[in-house]
């Protein structure tokens, strides 16, 4: 069991040259989305996923996660019973943008500018699939909230939606289309 702790942005503009970057072919369904317990198919990886409904105990925005690996028989079967809307999306793996931090906060973390190096801190951005055709959400995970307090979000990302529940995958999954 983990902390994730990530902020989420709507965008103003898809990066150039998209299909260059590494990404992934995510579906996923909701078995429950209060607390979130989700089945997700990661190209060819499937697991569940428990997330919890609110933040991590110390009343930050990280959240309790727990991921369970699935076989694929399983993860067809359990999104079978998963309701409302299945989300289809290609998640593209970009790297973070230069100015995401100032020098002092990276001279005073050292840990943060390697990470950024080895893509363990990067820009996940998710391009949705019918029925969500035209939504596109850009999200960034961190070590420590430290380090989310400190980001300067990338000049093409619109607005910081974190937090706000009507840009979540299980908010999503619950909408009347």
């Amino acid at each position: 069991m983990g902390i994730e702790i990530e902020k989420k942005f709507t965008i103003k503009e898809l990066p150039n040259d998209l299909s260059t970057f590494p990404h992934h072919i995510i579906e996923q369904g909701y078995l429950n989305v209060s607390p979130a317990v989700r089945v997700r198919r990661e190209d060819d990886n499937y697991y569940m996923t428990y997330k919890g409904s609110g933040p991590a105990k110390d009343g930050g925005i990280g959240k309790v996660e727990y991921n369970m690996p699935l076989d694929a028989e399983s993860y067809a079967n359990l999104v079978k019973k998963c309701d409302g809307n299945i989300i289809k999306k290609t998640r593209y793996l970009l790297p973070l943008n230069e100015d995401a931090f100032d020098s002092e906060f990276l001279s005073a973390n050292p840990t943060i500018g390697p990470a950024i190096k080895t893509g363990d801190i990067k820009i996940e951005l998710d391009v949705f699939d019918a029925p969500f055709f035209g939504r596109y959400l850009a999200e960034v995970e961190f070590p420590n909230e430290e380090s989310a307090s400190a980001y300067h979000a990338a000049s093409w990302f619109l607005r910081d939606v974190t937090g706000d529940y009507h840009y979540s995958n299980s908010y999503m999954s619950t909408e009347s289309l």
